[in-house]
Parts: structure tokens; C-alpha cells; sequence
């Protein structure tokens, strides 16, 4: 996908971030705006139905003292003291009904029309009066208790019926009914403002969350611009000026920068390496050609010719072999099977590396004591690392006199079941620039560059020393040693004293070393440094 169209897809996407955004709060407005309208819907009409109830039981109450202690004891004047009573309570749409029902005599109510058995109310039909009629039955047919009816030019009434016992008269059935016109009013209202009121919360809603998308969606999308540069193959753009409302975009802006710098960096590193990686081989190579095609043009090349350019041949491609196997080994660190750890006597180790590393040169050997104990570590790979440190040093050193220095400290951690071992080797050679000491553990980098790579060796040595400590969760540095040279430290965690190691065997070494040695190395022993002093820094 062309970048362009990349960025052009990032912008869409964020775009619709704002959109997705205003939905999800318009959706939560709308939710929580229809759950608080049925709340207070609801509960504005459960009050004001309860109100209406108190009101009506009131009303119910008085017009039954005043039955039950009128003094009245047959229905004729009972219907007159409830006519009296009911005169005084006119009606209307919002008022109270009032009725009485006594054996024997008339219904009295304040809303005769309602109880009319013939005949028809101004303004109506005979099929409206009728109806209506009907209707007002179910008055006289409710039951004792609360009831709700629906009335035609009422509309629904609560209505409480109960039955009252006159001392020495009949049982008189008394109904008082109030319309609910007021709870449907007042409902009306609450849906009203709630409308209102949702519409204005959910626009200023979708606005404020279009506002805040917007802000919080540009700090993104200009990651995503540079995003999209990146992944088109341009490492060089960067995030900056983020204003964003929240640390959170501020940390990932500067989580970003870093990982391109980090980019930067390895893809240099890689290109770099490639770099020198193929010009290490190429160098071998073009010397095989040109030999071999100098002896091609002789016609016929002599014996010790054809033995020369062999032994040159074969030269070169030992130094190519040795050279790919650093590699294979350098990428194979980063593998977990790069390592076999096992318990490792720690003087027998350093005492068998020692001897066969200081017969290798004419150099003046010194040991320091080795503390008794076990390392957790790979042998070979620890053996491989101190060789390189050791050929390191026999390198930068003089012959003859040339201090070369071993010196095994134990490093205590507090609060560690376990210490850590400190290998330290010491020269007193030329030492090592201060601006070179943090790059000398870098892959193909010399500190000399002016010198040859018979001498100067192709700068992997020191880079698997490395990748060796920290396979082992160690670590190495470099530094100016009291001798005045080179001083490189390789330092291993998981040491264990020989008091808490248990038995070990005996111990190879029982106290200082110190060993001035003139064999000359001649020989194949292992360690031995190459012939193009690979393990140099």
C-alpha cells in the first residue's frame, strides 16, 4: 500500500474515532437520560396518586362521622343530612365526588348528571349520555376500598368506597372520588422539561464529545502520520509538539520517540555490521582469487609455488571459517539453548584455563587467588570468554615481559543467597582511550585502526565476551588497569562459597599463582589467539 494512501487510511480511521466517540456518549446520554425520566415519572405520579389517596380518605372520613352522628335513624332524614352535607361540596373537573347510597331512599351526590338513569346533559346526544351512564355504574358497582374509574368529561378518578353503620339505622355506603387529572398533568410537565431538557444535555453532549475527540484523536493522528512514514521506511521523523490533555499521550509520544531511536540505532547497527561483516569477507576471498589466478597464468607453476599459494588459500579460508563460526556464535546468544549451566568447581576451572592459556605466549602470567566454591555457568562458554580476554591482552602486550593478569575476586550481594565472581584481566600495554572504553564490546570495532588484520583481528572477539556474560545475566567493562594498560572485567552471578557449596574435590589451587612463563607458543593449545588476533579490541 502506497504511503500515501496509508496516512490517508490512518486519518479516516482517527476521524471516525471522533464519530464513534459522540455515538457512545450520545448513547450513554440517551440511556441515563430515559432511566432518570422513569424514575421521575414515575415517581412524581406514585406521589401525587398518594397525595390524591390522603385527600380522599380524608374526605371519606369526615363524610362518615358526619353520617354516623347525625342522629338520624331512618332513610329519609339520613338522605337529608348527606343532602345537606354534599350541598356544601360543589363539583367540578377538579374537585371531589361525592355520593352516598342508603337503602330506601335516593343517591345523594354532588354530581346528580353522573347518576342520571334518563334524560341528557346539555350538549350531549343520547347515545353520549348513555354511554356516560354506563360509565357511572361502575361507581355504584365498585368495590369497598381503592379503586380507579374512567369517566367520559372526568377522565379517570380515584375512588374510595367504604360502608358505615348507623347506630339504630341502615348501613350506608359512602364514595368519595377525586379526578387524576392533576398526576396526568403533572406527568405531562415532567415529560415536557425532560424532553427539553434530554434534547439540549444530549446536543451540548455530542458537541463536547466531538470537541474532546478532536483534541485527544490529534495527538494520534499525528502519531499516526509519522506511523505511517515509518512503516513506508523513513526512520527520521519524530513526535513532537504533543499538547495532548493527559500525561497518558505524552508518555506514548515519548515511548514512541525512544522506540525510533531504538530503531534507528539497531537498523544502523544491522547495516553497519552487514557492512563490515562482508568486508571481512570479501578481503579473504579476493586474496584466494587473485592467488589463484596468478597461478593460473603461469604455465607451468612451479611446486613451491602451488605449495605457497595452498598454504596462502588455506589461510584465508581458516580465517573465514573462524570468522563465520564468531557469527553463527554472536546470533545464537539471544537463543536459550546458547547455554549448558552446571555447577563448575571454580579453582580446578581457573587453574586447567590457566595452564594451557600462559603456554601459549612469552608473556610474564600472573594469577591472583581463586576463592574456593561453585559457579552456576557453562564451562566451555566461560572458558571461551576468559580465553578471549587473555588473548586480548597477550596481544597489546610485549613480548617477553608483557604482564598479563588474572585476578578472580568475590563480589558479596546483600540480601542474594548467592554472590557474584568478578574474572579480571590486567595488561600493561598501551591501555584503551577514554572515548573507546563503552565501544570496544561493539562487533568489528578496533581501537587501532591503523593496525593490520594479521594484528588487529577482526573486532568479534570482545563482542562475544559479551554475549557470553550476558547470556549468564553478567555483565563486562573496560577500564585502565594499575599497571597502566588494559584492565576488562567479566562479572557472573550464581557463586556459591565453598562452605555452602559442599564438597568439591580437591582443590586444584590452594593459594596465589604467579607464573612468569617464556615457552614460546608454537603450538596448536586451545585458546591460542588467532592469526588475525580476532579476539583483539
Amino acid at each position: 500500500m502506497a504511503p500515501e494512501s496509508q496516512r490517508r487510511r490512518h486519518t479516516l480511521s482517527l476521524g471516525g474515532l471522533r464519530w464513534r466517540l459522540a455515538a457512545w456518549v450520545a448513547l450513554v446520554v440517551v440511556v441515563s437520560s430515559a432511566i432518570s425520566f422513569l424514575v421521575v415519572y414515575r415517581g412524581t405520579g406514585a406521589q401525587l396518586r398518594g397525595q390524591i389517596d390522603r385527600e380522599v380518605s380524608g374526605d371519606a372520613g369526615e363524610l362518615s362521622r358526619v353520617m354516623a352522628t347525625a342522629g338520624a335513624r331512618t332513610p329519609q332524614r339520613l338522605a337529608g343530612v348527606a343532602a345537606r352535607y354534599i350541598a356544601g361540596q360543589p363539583f367540578s373537573a377538579t374537585s371531589t365526588v361525592l355520593f352516598t347510597m342508603i337503602p330506601g331512599a335516593a343517591t345523594q351526590t354532588n354530581t346528580p348528571e353522573l347518576f342520571a338513569r334518563t334524560g341528557t346533559d346539555e350538549g350531549e346526544n343520547g347515545t353520549e349520555q348513555a354511554a356516560e351512564n354506563r360509565l357511572a355504574g361502575r361507581l355504584l358497582r365498585a368495590p369497598t376500598g381503592y379503586s380507579t374509574v374512567r369517566l367520559l368529561d372526568v377522565g379517570e378518578m380515584r375512588l374510595l368506597k367504604r360502608t358505615v353503620r348507623v347506630p339504630g339505622g341502615p348501613t350506608v355506603t359512602i364514595g368519595v372520588g377525586e379526578p387524576l387529572a392533576s398526576v396526568a398533568h403533572a406527568q405531562r410537565g415532567v415529560a415536557k422539561a425532560f424532553i427539553l431538557a434530554g434534547a439540549l444535555t444530549l446536543l451540548a453532549a455530542l458537541l463536547g464529545a466531538l470537541l474532546i475527540g478532536s483534541r485527544f484523536s490529534r495527538p494520534l493522528r499525528r502519531m499516526a502520520a509519522v506511523a505511517a512514514r515509518v512503516d513506508a521506511g523513513d526512520l527520521e521523523p519524530r513526535i513532537s509538539g504533543i499538547d495532548g490533555p493527559g500525561e497518558e499521550v505524552r508518555v506514548l509520544a515519548d515511548a514512541f520517540n525512544h522506540m525510533l531511536d531504538r530503531l534507528t540505532e539497531a537498523f544502523a547497527g544491522q547495516r553497519e555490521f552487514i557492512a563490515d561483516a562482508s568486508h571481512e569477507l570479501r578481503t579473504p576471498l579476493t586474496v584466494v582469487r587473485g592467488q589463484l589466478e596468478v597461478l593460473a597464468a603461469q604455465p607451468e607453476p612451479s611446486a613451491a609455488e602451488v605449495r605457497r599459494v595452498q598454504q596462502l588459500v588455506q589461510a584465508e579460508i581458516a580465517r573465514v571459517t573462524r570468522l563465520v563460526d564468531d557469527l553463527l556464535l554472536l546470533a545464537k546468544a539471544e537463543q536459550t539453548e546458547f547455554l549448558r549451566l552446571q555447577p563448575v568447581d571454580l579453582r580446578s576451572f581457573v587453574a586447567e584455563l590457566w595452564d594451557g592459556a600462559s603456554l601459549i605466549a612469552q608473556r610474564r602470567f600472573e594469577l591472583g587467588e581463586v576463592p574456593p566454591g561453585r559457579l552456576w555457568a557453562d564451562p566451555d562458554r566461560l572458558a571461551q570468554a576468559l580465553r578471549n580476554l587473555i588473548a586480548n591482552a597477550i596481544v597489546h602486550t610485549a613480548p617477553g615481559d608483557g604482564l598479563v593478569r588474572l585476578v578472580v575476586q568475590r563480589q558479596p550481594q546483600r540480601g542474594a543467597s548467592s554472590a557474584t565472581i568478578r574474572f579480571t584481566v590486567e595488561d600493561d600495554g598501551p591501555g584503551i582511550a577514554p572515548d573507546q572504553l563503552e565501544r570496544v564490546f561493539d562487533r568489528f570495532h578496533r581501537t587501532d585502526t591503523a593496525r593490520d588484520r594479521a594484528t588487529g583481528g577482526v573486532g568479534l572477539g570482545l563482542a562475544i565476551v559479551r554475549a557470553i556474560a550476558e547470556a549468564h545475566g553478567g555483565w563486562v567493562a573496560a577500564g585502565r588497569a594499575t599497571a597502566g594498560g588494559a584492565r576488562l572485567d567479566l562479572e557472573l552471578p550464581g557463586f556459591t562459597p565453598a562452605q555452602e557449596a559442599g564438597p568439591v574435590g580437591e582443590p586444584a589451587l590452594t593459594g596465589p599463582v604467579s607464573a612468569s612463563r617464556s615457552t614460546a607458543g608454537a603450538g596448536t593449545a586451545p585458546g591460542a589467539p588467532r592469526r588475525d588476533g580476532t579476539p583483539a579490541r
